[in-house]
């Protein structure tokens, strides 16, 4: 990781509460995973004074022009509410790229192709589309689901939808999709789609909905990653403010995260 300064290329809303921002950050760009993460320290004044987390929603370009990494947030406080407020060619430090992100998935039973399933819930979209990008790049057969309240909050669809020709939507409220929660869908998903794969589940999103789709996962035995919404200060298990509890003991999302293995959760 580097503690760099870092330049707005561009930061615009895209829809309600969620932003965009794209950085100029060739080192943190170039040695990003899918599921890592950056710290932002959103202001050079001491309000507000802790940096904030946000996930590598994306990297840009190819080989040695990979050199942006995008940033897809919702504005929920003063941190975030700063951030909106940002203008191209302004800089601010930025810490990266940080935490263990997910493992692609690879076929260890004879005749079995590996199979990704993706689920993301809300502002958990955002470490997704870098993964769903790593996946199509590997050629590995990818279905995604997306879950929100309402139509206007359903986040990235176009954006899966250029790496997989399967993406299913559910809202709570039945505005747009399936009606219900996306473990439902996952459920009606899992019911129509062929069973000689094996599989590994990615998802991220309310804590509720990982607890669910984790113990949909282990009644069919398929590996589930979760990536895990928690506050940290400082990104490098420092401040021991992001503690996970596991079943080998007391972990840190920053540090030992902040993707895990579902069954090794005390949800």
């Amino acid at each position: 990781m580097k503690d760099i300064k870092a330049k707005i290329l561009s930061n615009e809303k895209t829809r309600y509460v969620y932003y965009k921002m794209v950085l100029d950050a060739p080192y943190i760009a170039r040695s990003a995973k899918p599921g890592q993460f950056v710290e932002i320290k959103c202001s050079d004044s001491f309000e507000p004074l802790l940096r904030r987390p946000f996930s590598i929603h994306r990297v840009k370009g190819k080989g040695s022009r990979v050199k942006e990494i995008e940033i897809l947030y919702e504005v929920v406080g003063k941190g975030t509410d700063v951030l909106s407020k940002k203008q191209k060619g302004e800089s601010f430090d930025i810490l990266g790229p940080l935490g263990n992100g997910f493992v692609l998935p690879r076929a260890h039973a004879p005749n079995l192709e590996p199979r990704a399933i993706i689920i993301s819930g809300g502002i958990g979209a955002a470490p997704l589309v870098f993964l769903a990008e790593e996946l199509t790049k590997k050629k590995i057969k990818t279905i995604v689901l997306i879950g929100a309240k309402t139509k206007k909050l359903i986040l990235c669809e176009k954006d899966f939808k250029k790496f997989t020709s399967e993406v299913y939507v559910s809202t709570d409220d039945g505005t747009y999709g399936c009606k219900g929660f996306v473990s439902k869908l996952f459920h009606n998903i899992l019911k129509t789609t062929e069973s000689n794969f094996e599989t590994v589940v990615y998802v991220c999103g309310p804590h509720g909905m990982l607890k669910c789709i984790a113990q949909i996962c282990e009644e069919r035995n398929f590996e589930c990653q979760v990536s895990l919404e928690e506050n940290m200060a400082c990104g490098i298990g420092a401040c021991l403010g992001c503690v996970v509890k596991t079943k080998t003991g007391n972990k840190l999302a920053c540090k030992d995260g902040p993707v895990f293995d579902s069954k090794e959760i005390i949800w």
